[in-house]
């Protein structure tokens, strides 16, 4: 009996090493993955499909390049209030002010 249950420990560690190794097959894909969201011509909709961008936020990004012009450089959307440091990092992939793609 105590053979059968270390055999069954065995088998179950190695299923969930076995499980654990393929976990990446599921892994969400980066978002930046496919084109760049131009903050110069992105729809407010669009803005908030960005990681940390909500309605308000997005609203303000648009008021802001409404007021101010165009963007220069994607460094520049961090004038926009409630985009610090931290956020800018988490979109400097993901955003663009002309049409890059990657």
């Amino acid at each position: 009996m105590k053979d059968l249950m270390t055999k069954g420990a065995a088998l179950g560690t190695i299923l969930a090493l076995l499980v654990l190794s393929f976990s990446w097959v599921y892994a969400e894909a980066p978002k930046t993955a496919g084109p760049k969201v131009n903050i110069n011509t992105a729809s407010q909709a669009e803005l908030e499909g960005l990681p940390g961008i909500g309605p308000k936020i997005a609203e303000q990004i648009v008021q802001f390049r409404t007021q101010n012009g165009n963007f220069k450089k994607i460094e520049e959307i961090m004038k926009v209030k409630g985009i610090g440091e931290k956020l800018f990092n988490q979109l400097k992939d993901l955003i663009a002010v002309s049409a890059e793609v990657k």
